[in-house]
């Protein structure tokens, strides 16, 4: 299964149409070939080095939060099944 996780842009190249975002405060220089208008504070869906499309603040949080409460519930699930 592949996911997109989003991430916040925190610099962006013009030049080479890349930005730097952050990733669970890991940084990662990715691709904006495939959007447009991406500044500085934007939220974008990544996947494989590539922004695929914006997203705003509350959809970003929305599914960053689904993401933590699923790693919370496998970690339990894990925790049980070693027991």
């Amino acid at each position: 299964m592949c996911l997109a996780h989003p991430a916040k842009v925190v610099s962006v190249n013009k030049v080479t149409d890349t930005a730097k975002v952050s990733l669970d405060g890991v940084l990662k220089e990715v691709s904006l070939s495939l959007v447009e208008n991406v500044c500085i504070g934007d939220y974008v869906l990544v996947h494989v080095g590539f922004a695929l499309n914006k997203l705003d603040e509350e959809e970003a949080a929305l599914t960053l939060k689904a993401f933590e409460e699923l790693a919370s519930a496998s970690s339990a699930e894990n925790s049980i099944n070693d027991a």
